[in-house]
């Protein structure tokens, strides 16, 4: 009961942290060009969001087992609605970029910090072989509608501004400032949590040489994958279709509220066709044509011809997540989780905290569709490269026979 229990509060917690962090994601592209920030100053201070992140998940990776990590998510939640606060309080470049960066503010749109680190690593211990992709594709299916959620939330700024007497920057930091009150209702839930979640005290973690040849090879390719998505993020997405095709932020939010939902959907999609061709052929082959829909969205001729793209692209985008976080923790040991997870996760997010300053850089006058281009173009390669390295490397519920 008490592993249930655990089991249903990193439920709750991971939806309404992925919420709090898709109103965010979708919203602080028109947020930043309320403020009037230029856009080599939007792509820096997102990359200061995603750096606070990366350095948060450095630490849950190394010394969260160590501390305990029930007390490692209580203090990075309370850090995180801290630093959320001062975002909203903020308005110059250099004042959001610190904010952003101590309260880890995440432009991707999508839940992918220390804390998912953690709860990924705590998960498996509340299920078994049989059922761990399962319990992570209902844990990604929840993030996903949280992310919905969080997306059509971010349309509150508009509705805010046109019924109240707020402007609109005080719309946007009205909404962030509720965005840091959610994160102290998530420290509430991490205060029942129970001993399960726990794996002892490491004093040094480690992996052992089999595992640590399998998590240096995915690990580098994932580093590829992030850049690639760094490309990508919702910010700058979001930012694309406002500048490109004169969308609304209301608009905006709606259709990111679409793909989450099409998000959401494919997890459960994933679990399914794994059980049938395999975890790594699951991932690879969903996640292709998605990369190459995005390349379509980029030289689309109108917003809707876009938007309907977009869509067809996030309905397979995240079939890649659930598979991707049961592969890692099923093939390596399970005192090596919170570790492989960390690893795993971290090379990501210090990826995706490089790329959207250089995105910035780029996207410059009539160029907004080349990180889109250029972020697909990597995604591919990752992918073939993935399928080559990985497809003989089976997890304990495929040995033994043709997956």
């Amino acid at each position: 009961m008490t592993a249930l229990r655990d089991r249903r509060i990193l439920f709750a917690t991971a939806f309404v942290r992925a919420t709090t962090t898709s109103t965010l994601g979708v919203s602080l592209g028109g947020y930043l060009a309320t403020l009037a920030i230029d856009r080599a100053a939007l792509g820096l201070v997102i990359s200061a969001g995603l750096a606070g992140a990366a350095l948060a998940a450095l630490a849950a990776t190394f010394t969260a087992d160590r501390v305990g990590r029930r007390r490692f998510l209580i203090a990075v939640t309370a850090c995180g609605a801290a630093g959320t606060a001062g975002f909203a309080l903020a308005s110059g470049p250099l004042a959001l970029a610190i904010a952003g960066f101590a309260g880890m503010v995440n432009g991707m749109g999508k839940d992918r910090g220390a804390a998912l680190i953690l709860e990924q690593a705590a998960l498996p211990s509340t299920a078994g072989d049989a059922e761990r992709t399962r319990v992570i594709a209902v844990y990604t299916m929840l993030q996903d509608v949280g992310h919905a959620a969080g997306a059509l939330l971010a349309g509150l700024p508009v509705w805010l501004a046109e019924r109240t007497r707020l402007g609109a920057a005080d719309a946007h930091r009205a909404v962030v400032l509720g965005c840091a009150v959610a994160a102290l209702a998530v420290l509430v839930l991490y205060l029942a949590l129970g001993p399960t979640i726990e794996h002892g005290r490491s004093a040094r973690p480690a992996l052992s040489p089999a595992s640590r040849a399998i998590i240096t090879r995915i690990s580098a390719l994932f580093a590829l994958d992030g850049l690639g998505g760094g490309f990508l993020t919702t910010a700058l997405i979001s930012y694309f279709f406002f500048e490109r095709f004169a969308a609304s932020e209301a608009t905006i939010a709606a259709l990111f509220f679409g793909a989450r939902i099409l998000n959401a959907v494919s997890h459960l999609g994933a679990a399914w066709l794994a059980r049938r061709i395999g975890l790594v052929n699951t991932m690879v082959f969903s996640h292709i044509p998605s990369s190459l829909l995005l390349v379509t969205v980029a030289f689309a001729p109108s917003f809707a011809v876009a938007a309907v793209l977009f869509l067809l692209r996030e309905g397979l985008v995240e079939m890649d997540v659930p598979t991707r976080q049961s592969y890692v923790l099923a093939v390596v040991r399970p005192g090596e989780r919170t570790v492989a997870s960390g690893i795993t996760n971290l090379v990501r997010l210090g990826a995706w905290a490089v790329a959207p300053g250089l995105a910035g850089l780029i996207m410059t006058g009539d160029r907004l569709y080349l990180p889109l281009v250029i972020g697909a173009a990597m995604k591919i390669s990752y992918d073939l490269l993935l399928w080559r390295a990985f497809r003989a490397v089976r997890p304990p519920e495929e040995a033994g026979h043709g997956a």
